[in-house]
């Protein structure tokens, strides 16, 4: 029996999902194939993990939009499917799933594509609005619908040994191996610049921790897009004790084994909060225009911030009234008393 799953294409939903996907492997073990559809970056978060037994890379976003989805409809076809699973919300997929010929076709109903599913899961509601719910319990409820038993919530991931080498590489290069401990700062939000918090911030949140924490390291993680801003918070902070990955071959798979051998990570509400979840590493993390509820994601060692003001959660991509004082006004002291706090708190957990 071949299943086939449209995977979140966001770091941080595919993320909460792996409690569904774990589900799904643990309840049909080997009577079925697991085929995971997804973006080619969602194959690196994935990558070490076997809950899927196949992967099929699709890019919607592509210049060959139109080909890509012909081939994905054919390429589906052929595997004579009785079921796929949307894990997505886009009435793309919807389409894609209803054309795929599979037998079922189970998912929420958003966006008009009910009729396109033979198997409908209805989005909690209050009145006509969504009703804030944890993308992990989002999945999962799927993964109930298929049957599967009841899954804890936490969230998993897996390195591969080229990522470890190559994070081995950058804590020889950067002197971490001798760190008493690793802070991880993470500056960058896929979804624009209104959950940012400012850049000199993070440059005096980095001062104080290694300032009033002898022998502790802060290595600023980032993007593509965000190599220009961690490599100035860098070169302005000017200590030894203060590094960034600007300056290395950036990929998922380096993020993910740098959060895994760290100790603490403050991030702003995006994907590699989720990546320091999965690897039960405690974080501290920052709100601005988002709904804490929609991403929780059950990690124990946890903080979350978020300076309340009338307009929030606006949800905005940037700030609609040019102040960002949500994130602008969340005082460095208040994050490093917090990061301070979960210091502490981990250190008493620790056997």
């Amino acid at each position: 029996m071949n299943i086939a799953i449209f995977l979140p294409n966001w770091i941080g939903d595919v993320t909460m999902a792996t409690p569904a996907l774990r589900a799904m492997r643990r309840h049909f073990h080997n009577r079925a194939q697991l085929i995971g559809i997804m973006k080619p970056h969602v194959v690196e978060v994935l990558a070490g993990t076997d809950w899927l037994d196949e992967t099929i890379v699709f890019d919607h976003h592509s210049k060959r939009r139109l080909q890509n989805s012909v081939a994905l409809i054919r390429q589906l076809r052929r595997l004579d499917l009785e079921t796929i699973v949307l894990l997505t919300n886009s009435f793309r997929t919807g389409i894609l799933a209803r054309f795929s010929a599979a037998r079922h076709r189970i998912g929420y109903v958003r966006y008009g594509r009910g009729w396109t599913l033979t198997e409908r899961l209805f989005p909690p509601r209050k009145g006509r609005k969504l009703h804030p719910i944890s993308a992990v319990d989002y999945y999962l409820q799927i993964a109930h619908h298929l049957g599967c038993p009841e899954e804890p919530r936490q969230l998993e991931l897996a390195t591969l040994p080229s990522d470890e080498q190559i994070a081995d590489q950058v804590w020889h290069d950067l002197g971490l191996n001798d760190a008493r401990q690793v802070v991880v700062l993470n500056t960058g939000s896929a979804n624009g610049g209104a959950r940012s918090w400012p850049a000199t911030s993070y440059e005096q949140l980095a001062r104080r921790i290694i300032t009033r924490h002898i022998g502790t390291h802060v290595l600023l993680l980032c993007g593509p897009a965000e190599r220009e801003v961690v490599a100035q918070i860098e070169q302005n902070a000017a200590h030894p004790h203060i590094h960034s990955l600007a300056r290395h071959p950036l990929s998922i798979g380096l993020s993910k084994a740098c959060i895994r051998r760290s100790q603490l990570m403050v991030t702003t509400d995006s994907g590699p909060r989720h990546l320091a979840a999965a690897f039960g590493i405690p974080t501290v993390t920052l709100f601005g225009p988002t709904d804490p509820r929609w991403s929780k994601n059950y990690l124990p060692l946890a903080i979350d911030l978020q300076h309340k003001i009338p307009c929030q959660p606006c949800t905005k991509r940037e700030c609609p009234l040019k102040h960002h004082a949500c994130m602008r006004d969340l005082h460095v002291e208040t994050v490093y008393r917090n990061v301070v706090d979960l210091l502490e708190k981990t250190r008493k957990d620790d056997p």
